[in-house]
């Protein structure tokens, strides 16, 4: 490849180093003094000024018929000194904790919470409050009103617990941060029957996981209509959706067992039947089952809202304990 025989000496002959002399920096005559910057930092520090921004300062000076410096300047002196953040007085929030659930056994975490049902007429909506167990995923309680209220949340959670025969200082109930949840009466409530109260942090949705995916099952499921007609088809739907969802629903999270059959204890019964009739498929053809006679899965032991955070376990979500099979 033909080449510029001034391109080849340059490529073989390090350039020369040259010695650039330092220029010093140029100060502008219009800059501030030394002692004026000084001055303008105190002021800004001072307790009159130190909780508002130049801007505000700039503005307060100027009304008191005084000027020291442009607003860009006052910046400048602050950036100098590392001093450019928030400098209003703002309100302090309480730091939220992060709510840490575990359910070993039906009855001993509940989650609840209130989601709206669409009407025909606009602006218009149903309440559904669903209250359920998050170990069995069994609704045990629900109602349908037209308006959200503390006084039907406490109607609810009382004959919850009485169906259930709640102990006091047995159960934890877990929902988020809205109104009736929060309100007197239901705090009033927890207090007379023995119950722990237990709130989702502010917008995380996440701490109420249980809750919210019944709903979408709720809402996903295909009776559930476009928009309810009356409050009575309403209940009416309810009637069916959640006796459907408890008794005939094999859930994915319980390893597809009923919510019934685990808050009740029957999944015994149901791994027996399964164990039998997996053994006596394994006896007509052991050659379809390479790794031996399988083992039907059995009920989660561990329900968690939140586990703890360990290296092993980063991710805030709901964390499930399958037993080993014998």
């Amino acid at each position: 490849m033909d080449m510029n025989r001034a391109t080849v000496y340059r490529a073989i002959r390090p350039a020369p180093e040259v010695e650039v002399a330092a220029t010093p920096a140029r100060v502008s005559p219009r800059a501030l003094l030394q002692q004026e910057r000084k001055e303008v930092l105190e002021l800004l520090n001072s307790q009159q000024f130190v909780d508002r921004s130049p801007h505000e300062v700039f503005s307060r000076l100027l009304d008191a018929g005084t000027y020291k410096c442009s607003v860009r300047t006052m910046y400048r002196i602050l950036a100098e000194n590392h001093e450019v953040k928030e400098r209003r007085q703002i309100v302090q929030r309480p730091r939220y904790s992060r709510p840490e659930l575990i359910a070993t056994a039906p009855n001993q975490v509940w989650s609840w919470d209130i989601s709206k049902l669409l009407t025909h007429a606009k602006w218009t909506y149903f309440y559904l409050y669903v209250l359920m167990d998050i170990f069995s995923r069994y609704v045990v309680g629900w109602l349908i009103a037209e308006k959200e209220s503390a006084a039907f949340a406490r109607q609810l959670i009382s004959e919850s617990c009485e169906k259930q025969n709640i102990q006091p200082h047995q159960l934890t109930i877990h929902s988020d941060r809205g109104g009736p949840m929060k309100a007197q009466p239901v705090s009033q409530l927890y207090a007379s029957l023995g119950v722990t109260p237990s709130l989702s942090r502010p917008s995380v949705s996440n701490d109420n996981p249980f809750s919210e995916s019944q709903f979408k099952t709720a809402k996903y499921h295909w009776s559930y209509p476009d928009r309810f007609g009356s409050l009575p088809d309403a209940i009416a739907w309810g009637r069916g959706f959640f006796s459907w969802y408890n008794d005939d629903h094999y859930h994915s999270g319980l390893h597809y067992f009923t919510p019934k059959q685990v808050h009740y204890g029957l999944a015994t019964e149901a791994i027996t039947a399964r164990a039998k009739a997996l053994a006596v498929a394994f006896e007509a053809h052991p050659e379809r089952f390479v790794n031996g006679c399988p083992k039907p899965q059995g009920v989660p032991t561990e329900v968690w809202i939140n586990p703890p955070i360990t290296p092993a376990n980063k991710q805030e979500v709901p964390m499930i304990v399958t037993p080993g099979l014998a």
